[in-house]
């Protein structure tokens, strides 16, 4: 059973780092600095659980250009068991409760497009490279 939570209290957001450090800086090599950044203490936080043990993480901002879907991972041990679209899924409810006419866009590693465009969002622009990983920006159209 995957339950997703927002995380309100500085242990829920304790979690989502952790899950994060574990996918972005141990597994892909991100530099600690470029993972965590100065925009942590604006953003919305959230955390996956898959039969109770925390498993995913993602945040939201909102920016210039609208609303950024940003940082979601998911622990090697729980891809491909519908953790990351579950995650997407309340991410996308509660943006379009609070910004139902804003611009909803991510950037998304190459190997993640795919699921990304499975679930609504479409590329925008010519691939990029951030922190030594190839992304597309995508935009979300529902």
């Amino acid at each position: 059973m995957i339950q997703v939570f927002r995380a309100e209290s500085e242990q829920d957001v304790n979690t989502a780092f952790g899950i994060r450090v574990q996918v972005f800086v141990l597994e892909q090599q991100v530099p600690r600095d470029a993972e965590n950044d100065a925009f942590e203490q604006t953003a919305s936080h959230y955390v996956a659980t898959c039969e109770g043990v925390p498993c995913g993480a993602a945040r939201w901002r909102v920016t210039d250009q609208g609303i950024k879907l940003e940082r979601f991972a998911v622990l090697q041990n729980y891809r491909n068991r519908q953790v990351g679209a579950a995650l997407l899924q309340a991410v996308l409810e509660d943006v379009q409760a609070d910004h139902a006419d804003s611009k909803v866009y991510l950037n998304a590693q190459l190997p993640a497009v795919n699921f990304y465009k499975r679930h609504g969002f479409v590329t925008e622009g010519d691939m990029f490279t951030e922190c030594d990983i190839q992304h597309y920006k995508m935009v979300y159209k529902g």
